[in-house]
């Protein structure tokens, strides 16, 4: 089985900015081109998880029944012929030291466990972690992933030299993040 890991803010849907956060559903705007590249990967048979930090509930700024709100309504949203598998998220704050909090690999190891338990194992070397992050690079090669970086939200090819880990593929975005998943 094939899986495939992907940010949230940045990836699915717009990036709020730096140290803002999406706070509410009327704030949640689907990135243009994301459902298509999703229905392709559904279709070719990935297991698709959202795996995203979201400290703004430990820091008050939503709450806990707001994310589940904007979750629902996400997956909702995403139309016929898409699956998403599960939705993880990091509420913790940085200095939790937590191991769910992307760089760490908590969340993609408890997505594993979740697929394991049930007889399903992933082959990591033909599997992926797309975001929109540094962070995200380095949280999926701690995995063992193969690692998309896509400029659809926070990081830009510009910075490339001061980037501590380096991904594997670079994309636009999700639709030619998928492209490049559905050609590896």
């Amino acid at each position: 089985m094939r899986a495939v890991f992907l940010d949230r803010d940045g990836v699915i849907n717009r990036y709020p900015g730096d140290f803002q956060y999406v706070k509410s559903w009327k704030e949640f705007r689907f990135l243009p081109r994301v459902k298509s590249p999703l229905r392709k990967l559904t279709r070719a048979g990935f297991k698709i998880f959202v795996i995203s930090n979201q400290a703004g509930v430990s820091k008050g700024i939503y709450s806990k029944k707001e994310l589940r709100l904007i979750t629902r309504n996400m997956l909702k949203n995403l139309g016929s012929g898409i699956s998403i598998s599960r939705v993880y998220y990091c509420i913790h704050r940085k200095e939790e030291n937590c191991d769910c909090r992307k760089p760490m690999t908590g969340l993609v190891d408890n997505a594993l466990s979740g697929l394991k338990k049930r007889g399903i194992k992933v082959d990591l070397s033909e599997s992926f972690f797309v975001g929109d992050t540094i962070r995200d690079v380095e949280t999926g090669k701690r995995a063992g992933l193969k690692t998309i970086l896509v400029f659809s939200g926070k990081e830009k090819p510009a910075n490339a030299k001061k980037w501590e880990h380096l991904p594997d593929f670079t994309a636009a975005g999700l639709k030619e993040a998928a492209d490049i998943i559905l050609k590896n």
